[in-house]
């Protein structure tokens, strides 16, 4: 993939929402769908629950009010078995047919909220189900870009993505199963209206599109406020953080005042949009209420009318007026999740955004097999490199170190010495014929198999949380408890790890803070002793440890390097005088290479850095 033309920056980009994607929600489902049996078993019970739901009103009024207490069941109009459901348990348990019809209701609510508990429960567990493996399959691809890919997008953008914008979608997905268990009961209560009386139903239809227009309008209206609140929100806490996180600046500026006007002012527009918001959702609430109101008459405007001319019974009139709140309810609900569903489509479009990103270091078609045992032969053939394609890093780079040969990078910041160790570690595309590992080009092996060839410790590594024992196996099957064990005691580190009182079972803090950095340090060099590579490289590792404990590292280093490869990245004397080569570094090009006492020969770059860092160490030493 051409990294170069892609544009990183719509990682950036704030996306509000849009309009109902299907393709989106097409493979949205695509999680859903190896959870089918689930799926079904949800539908089922919520169109039995739905049925219960529309039975339960027609009990009331079809049963009780004109069979048993108007004496009138009106035999033309439809009763969907209830009445005669109602004789049959009258004649098998002998109750009068009002307890009868009672008992009939009791059981069948009783049903009714047992099918919805686990129509919902399952329903859930769907989606959990279904964001749990989308959550790791977003996780597995972020896991595979290449560093020129963080490199230029935040971390917390990603992590947006597969936690807020995951949410989003269980919110979406939980608001589809809601709106679907509204709007089945409403088609089966449509048709049983249909079936008592067409003219009155075709008079409450009548009311839905004006429900649907008004709902509509009123929530492109809540969602532009909604948009401006969570602006406002963000300022807030933005102004917020600033100000307490440099507050002793603040009060040596006599700012506080002034401070104090900007946050007020953020704050009364926030809550200008708030109210604005409570105003909307209040006149939202009043007219679905009124709109409620006015289909009861129309209930019993016209109803009442077919009563009196005994073209319809008194208990079907009822009957609709149970059924207004399920005709009303389905819009009611769609419009509660209209905000719902376009923050959604907002967050499914990050996500897919990120799912079909494929920026990746490139790797061969045929990859070629290395042996169990390499032999750490490395050269650079006029190795040419940038991050940028205009902004060479490394400009003709041309050294070759031989089998369990001792390389010293030095030069100064920015001279591209980081840059040849993430080149060796494959994390970015290089030209073809240009590095090479036992006379193959480095490009021609999988990335995985060269990294699990060299190991790195870096003056800044990462701990991950976990045991210590768990941070120098770092999940590698190969390497047992033992080896482990053996690993940290070559590197001297058993002596603090034994001190504690879990030893190796301790469990660290984030980023391993309950250990201190000479701690870290010994614990990444185990880990890479543990992982036995035949390549060691080691940029600034002892940067940050204080002489005694370098001292000790120093001894195991030499057992270590033995018969290893290694390239060692460091600005002390001891170290990059006891290498068997150095390469000095200056502006991404070569400018010296060879032995201590050849670059000091030369009188060169080389010999200025040696001499200024030793006028150095004499400085700190006479003090």
């Amino acid at each position: 993939m051409n990294t170069a033309s892609l544009d990183h920056s719509v990682f950036d980009a704030d996306i509000h929402g849009q309009a109902v994607n299907m393709q989106y929600l097409g493979r949205i489902l695509g999680w859903v769908t190896p959870h089918r049996r689930l799926v079904s078993l949800s539908i089922v019970l919520m169109l039995f629950a739905s049925l219960l739901a529309v039975l339960l009103p027609v009990v009331i009024t079809r049963v009780v009010i004109d069979g048993i207490i108007m004496d009138s069941p009106n035999a033309q109009l439809p009763d969907f078995g209830m009445n005669a459901l109602t004789n049959w348990f009258v004649h098998t348990t002998g109750l009068q047919p009002i307890l009868a019809a009672c008992a009939i209701y009791a059981l069948f609510t009783l049903l009714c909220h047992i099918s919805y508990h686990f129509h919902r429960v399952t329903f859930a567990k769907t989606v959990l189900y279904s964001l749990r493996d989308m959550r790791k399959d977003l996780f597995a691809h972020m896991e595979r870009r290449p560093s020129s890919f963080y490199d230029k997008v935040a971390v917390g953008r990603i992590m947006t993505r597969i936690t807020n914008d995951v949410q989003a979608l269980f919110e979406l997905l939980m608001g589809a199963g809601m709106l679907i268990g509204e709007f089945v009961p409403f088609f089966i209560a449509l048709v049983i209206m249909l079936a008592i009386d067409v003219q009155l139903t075709l008079w409450l239809l009548l009311a839905i599109p004006i429900f649907t227009v008004v709902t509509y309008f009123l929530r492109q209206a809540t969602r532009r406020v909604y948009r401006l609140i969570r602006n406002t929100v963000s300022q807030l806490n933005q102004n917020l953080q600033e100000n307490l996180s440099g507050m002793q600046v603040v009060q040596l500026s006599n700012r506080e005042e002034r401070n104090l006007g900007v946050y007020s002012g953020i704050n009364q527009t926030n809550r200008k949009h708030e109210i604005d918001a409570i105003y909307l959702e209040s006149s939202y609430g009043a007219f679905m209420d009124n709109m409620v109101n006015m289909a009861l008459a129309v209930i019993l405007w016209i109803g009442g009318g077919s009563v009196l001319q005994d073209t319809i019974s008194l208990g079907s009139v009822i009957l609709f007026t149970q059924f207004v709140d399920m005709f009303i309810r389905p819009i009611r609900v769609l419009g509660q999740q209209y905000n719902v569903l376009f923050r959604a489509m907002a967050s499914a479009e990050r996500i897919f955004q990120a799912l079909d990103w494929h920026e990746q270091v490139k790797e061969p078609d045929t990859p070629v097999a290395l042996p169990s045992r390499i032999r750490g032969k490395l050269e650079f053939r006029h190795l040419t490199f940038g991050y940028n394609p205009n902004q060479p890093v490394l400009r003709n780079v041309s050294i070759s170190i031989r089998p369990g040969e001792k390389l010293a990078i030095v030069g100064p910041t920015g001279s591209g010495k980081s840059t040849l160790i993430r080149l060796l570690g494959r994390f970015y595309d290089f030209p073809d014929g240009t590095i090479f590992l036992d006379d193959i080009d480095l490009n021609q092996i999988n990335s995985s198999e060269v990294r699990r060839r060299i190991g790195v410790v870096l003056q800044d590594f990462h701990i991950f949380s976990g045991s210590i024992l768990d941070n120098i196996i770092l999940g590698n099957p190969s390497i047992s408890r033992e080896q482990a064990i053996e690993a940290a005691r070559v590197v001297n580190a058993d002596s603090f790890i034994e001190a504690l009182p879990e030893q190796y079972d301790t469990k660290l803090v984030e980023r391993g803070q309950n250990l201190s950095q000479g701690q870290r340090q010994l614990l990444a060099f185990a880990r890479v002793i543990a992982a036995d590579p035949e390549i060691l490289v080691l940029d600034e590792a002892t940067a940050s440890i204080d002489t005694e404990t370098e001292q000790l590292i120093q001894q195991a280093l030499q057992q270590i390097m033995k018969d290893r490869t290694s390239i060692l990245i460091a600005h002390r004397l001891q170290t990059i005088a006891e290498a068997d080569k150095i390469l000095v570094l200056k502006h991404g090009e070569v400018k010296e290479f060879g032995t201590h006492e050849e670059l000091m020969e030369l009188k060169g770059v080389y010999y200025t850095l040696n001499e200024l860092q030793f006028q150095d160490v004499s400085l700190k030493t006479d003090t």
